[in-house]
């Protein structure tokens, strides 16, 4: 399988580089790199980036991918088409592919390898949560109008994990009817293939204000990174 991890967003909510900024003294990247080379099942990955932060980025690769592959490809305005540019670079003899938000560090081997294992079966599979929070519709002024029913709403994350040839046709389609996703499932669905959901009962937070650097420090202090022997 092949890892790709979308790094080339502008962090406009965070006010700096939230794939730059410390965390447990390395950087947010470094920790999301980690964990997908940690998998067994990850042989090679590709970054997607920004022009700015190539040199950046592959010093944390050459730090943290334990030795795979790795190649560095520049993104675009909008992250479909930094996944695009990154899916364009790789060969046929990609079997899956697993896009990851490398703003989201805490993912860990064994969340990995039990998504493969679900897109392995379907052709197509996403990390996900179901959704806890009681959820309400509030209107211009921000005054409740009416509530969401959560049953059946799930949370997505990432990796999503898709057959490669897959992946390129739903991205094909996507950019031939102009249109644009905030994942992947977004596309598959577009192109009527199902997605199974793997549960992953691990924290997978991605860091989206500068509040979440210091939670995802905590969460990382309160739990042993999982070894790749348990990701088998």
């Amino acid at each position: 399988m092949h890892a790709l991890l979308v790094a080339a967003g502008a962090s406009r909510r965070m006010g700096f580089d939230k794939l730059l900024a410390p965390l447990s003294g390395r950087p947010v990247l470094w920790h999301s790199i980690g964990a997908l080379a940690a998998c067994p099942e990850v042989h090679a990955l590709t970054l997607v980036t920004r022009p700015e932060l190539a040199a950046q980025v592959a010093e944390y690769a050459a730090a943290s991918a334990q030795g795979k592959p790795v190649e560095i490809v520049y993104g675009g305005a909008e992250r479909h088409l930094s996944v695009w540019a990154g899916l364009q670079r790789l060969g046929d003899d990609v079997d899956f592919v697993a896009v990851h938000d490398a703003a989201r560090p805490l993912v860990t081997p064994r969340a990995v390898a039990g998504c493969l294992a679900l897109a392995r079966l379907h052709g197509a599979a996403s990390c996900a949560a179901p959704v806890s929070d009681t959820l309400k519709r509030a209107d211009a002024a921000q005054l409740v109008c009416g509530g969401v029913d959560r049953t059946g709403l799930w949370g997505m994350q990432t990796p999503q994990i898709f057959q490669r040839a897959l992946l390129v046709r739903a991205y094909e389609a996507l950019l031939e009817s102009g249109g644009a996703v905030t994942d992947e499932v977004s596309a598959v669905e577009a192109v009527g293939v199902p997605v199974a959901l793997y549960h992953n009962t691990e924290w997978n937070l991605k860091i989206t204000y500068p509040a979440d650097v210091a939670l995802a420090e905590l969460m990382l202090a309160g739990r042993q990174f999982p070894s790749t022997e348990d990701a088998r």
